[in-house]
């Protein structure tokens, strides 16, 4: 069976967004063109996009990692910050975007709370990101057919 673990991630997550853009309840916000996405980012991001990329790589996240919460999240999507001639020093992600992208996935039914816990994967967030992968990994086994034995 191909899980998320057998995919490579970048495919993965484009491949979820593109599903996640026909789901009604995942939508970019009115404010999402002009957000930075942290503190360490000196301009808004250039995809025009970008929503449910990040979308589909916090459910990943979730996927690999939960239980996970807010602040873990943003750690995960934080960066270096440009402090002037001081040392560059590790900053948080964008909070607001992690708690949009979390509720839009609780309403989708993609993630649900865990008694204060974080968030953690439904079963039909699970088999999103699982037939997905699947789907990825029949692409990879068309091109390389030493792929087809994990099928």
């Amino acid at each position: 069976m191909v899980t998320v673990y057998d995919v490579p991630p970048e495919r993965l997550i484009v491949e979820v967004s593109k599903k996640l853009k026909e789901t009604k309840e995942i939508a970019e916000p009115e404010w999402a063109p002009f957000v930075k996405t942290g503190m360490h980012t000196e301009k808004a991001p250039l995809q025009a996009d970008w929503w449910h990329t990040r979308v589909s790589a916090i459910l990943r996240s979730v996927y690999l990692d939960g239980p996970v919460g807010v602040s873990r999240l943003r750690g995960k999507y934080g960066g270096a910050q440009d402090r002037g001639s001081k040392p560059y020093r590790a900053v948080k992600g964008s909070g607001a975007i992690v708690r949009v992208a979390l509720k839009q996935l609780e309403e989708a039914g993609l993630v649900v709370k865990n008694d204060n816990k974080g968030r953690v994967i439904t079963p039909q967030g699970q088999s999103l990101l699982d037939n997905t992968a699947y789907e990825i990994m029949k692409e990879l086994a068309k091109d390389d057919p030493e792929m087809s034995k994990y099928l």
